[in-house]
């Protein structure tokens, strides 16, 4: 039975070490229904672990993460039937087709009318015309999207993105973000992490910074702007990009 937290995401007090090395050092945070929720953080950070734990791949030492109102350790079955998780590399079967990817994955979850689901997502995802070249020919931005479409086959309720530009060029970047954004425009929550600091500015409706194992700033982009000192008025005040309050709010100086 699902819990009365309304919240997507709830996460309160989350610690994890390996060995001797403390990852996460108390971690809270919460994410709101339908938006997109921005992780910040150097490598390093964290990151990458926290979506593991949130995800179920991986136990926390300590606190609590409820994801869809189900506590992660103790109904990780009911966490994953709500969720989608895509990593920083396309998960996607090279030497097949664009739309066997889709009709397998439909199977796998027990769908009615596989092809029926794979027609309608290479239609969303603008993937019709190289539905049937292996996906070997496609271009980075093409598999991404094929990835992520794979991802949203049963219409997840919260989707985990783990660095999903990594590597990519600026256009297939940009039509990552279109995507991310008509997700959440239809009620997908979005849990995004990212060490692109203009992906967050450009995407997201909240965004946390990961510090040294903990959520140093929590906020809009416009809450996060007031923590940067106040500029200088010269003939213009300038406002200050979110990498320069990053840098600031971390402590270090813009190159």
């Amino acid at each position: 039975m699902q819990t009365m937290h309304t919240k997507p995401i709830l996460v309160k007090g989350l610690h994890k070490s390996y060995k001797q090395h403390q990852v996460l050092k108390g971690v809270d945070l919460e994410v709101e229904k339908g938006s997109i929720f921005a992780l910040l953080g150097s490598n390093g950070a964290g990151k990458t672990t926290l979506v593991r734990i949130l995800t179920t791949l991986l136990q926390s030492d300590g606190g609590t993460a409820a994801v869809n109102g189900f506590d992660v350790a103790s109904k990780p079955d009911l966490v994953r039937q709500s969720i989608s998780l895509t990593g920083q590399f396309a998960a996607v079967d090279e030497i097949l087709t664009g739309r066997e990817n889709l009709n397998m994955i439909a199977k796998l979850r027990y769908l009615p009318n596989p092809r029926k689901v794979a027609e309608e997502m290479l239609t969303r995802f603008g993937l019709v015309e190289a539905a049937d070249r292996r996906v070997s020919t496609y271009s980075g931005g093409m598999r991404r999207r094929l990835d992520i479409a794979l991802s949203l086959v049963g219409n997840p309720q919260i989707l985990f993105l783990d660095e999903p530009t990594t590597g990519l060029d600026p256009e297939a970047r940009i039509e990552v973000w279109k995507v991310v954004k008509e997700l959440a425009d239809g009620g997908t929550t979005v849990f995004l992490t990212t060490q692109y600091l203009e992906e967050a500015e450009q995407l997201a409706d909240r965004i946390a910074i990961l510090h040294e194992g903990r959520i140093i700033a929590n906020g809009t982009l416009h809450e996060l702007k007031k923590l940067f000192p106040t500029a200088k008025v010269e003939y213009v005040e300038k406002q200050p990009t979110l990498e320069e309050i990053f840098l600031a709010i971390i402590g270090k100086e813009a190159v």
